[in-house]
């Protein structure tokens, strides 16, 4: 199994592969790295064409080999440790681990450098709006191009009987939707962001409140008949719930922008042929 480091240089890179010849011979200081190994390293790295998971698979083995040379000419000791569950590391995979966690030292974010981020990008830390949602489905799969068609037609019947009498709503919930909200009268109770599918949270969004949308609402499950009854606009979040947040995803930045230094340092003054790793090694730090 290949390190999350090396995993993580190679995944996040892609290039121009479809017209490659057949991959070279890869090596790194002289040490190579069979075929077989990066073929069977590849099952980790999905991709649409098979020349992409090859050349995934063999940038992360060459920085894995990279990072056990470096290891090794330190003379640093495996101290396989394991966690919660039982499992345990390689030596390979302690290698690297220590090896990292000894010649790569990643400052923590200060509150200051906190405090400046959160002032620039205030609009990612608020609460998740909330509404107060009635609705009625008509289902109808994706693909069924008919039946979509007839829930579309009732839908919009259904919104002109809402329109002209607000009080049906709920008998007609009981009658018409698919939904098990049927039950009590369309009722969802209050929604927030994440707990509906992406199409009808937009369409919550621009609805007006107190009265039955005047088109229907199309999801993957069909056609939705919308009144929202009340929505609470989402609250900004103070400093002081979101710093630790912060500081911890301003950490990981700076930790993925030194193994990259780091990573750069050992390739250059290292002779890998038969594989660029240059491209994934820049894309780590993004």
């Amino acid at each position: 199994m290949t390190t999350v480091l090396a995993t993580a240089a190679a995944s996040r890179c892609h290039d121009k592969s479809a017209n490659l010849p057949r991959p070279k011979p890869v090596t790194v200081n002289g040490v190579t790295i069979p075929g077989a190994t990066i073929a069977r390293e590849a099952q980790n790295h999905p991709a649409t064409k098979p020349i992409e998971a090859w050349l995934l698979a063999a940038r992360a083995l060459v920085v894995r080999e990279l990072l056990l040379q470096e290891a090794r000419r330190l003379g640093i000791a495996s101290n396989r440790i394991s966690d919660g569950e039982g499992r345990r590391e390689t030596d390979e995979e302690a290698l690297v681990r220590t090896l990292v966690e000894r010649e790569i030292v990643t400052p923590v974010a200060d509150e200051e450098t906190c405090r400046r981020y959160f002032d620039r990008n205030r609009s990612k830390f608020s609460s998740s709006p909330l509404f107060a949602v009635r609705h009625i489905l008509l289902v109808a799969a994706p693909k069924d191009v008919c039946g979509r068609s007839s829930a579309r037609e009732k839908a919009a019947r259904i919104i002109s009987e809402v329109e002209r009498d607000p009080g049906r709503f709920a008998a007609l919930a009981r009658l018409h939707s698919a939904c098990p909200s049927r039950d009590m009268g369309g009722d969802l109770g209050q929604v927030s962001c994440g707990q509906t599918v992406p199409e009808f949270e937009q369409a919550l969004a621009r609805a007006p409140v107190g009265k039955v949308v005047g088109e229907p609402v199309e999801t993957r499950f069909g056609f939705h008949v919308v009144i929202v009854d009340q929505r609470l606009d989402g609250q900004s979040l103070p400093f002081e719930i979101v710093h630790e947040r912060i500081a911890g995803w301003l950490t990981e930045k700076a930790k993925r922008a030194a193994i990259c230094e780091y990573i750069s340092m050992l390739a250059g003054r290292s002779k890998i042929s038969g594989i660029d790793l240059a491209t994934s090694v820049k894309s780590l730090a993004g």
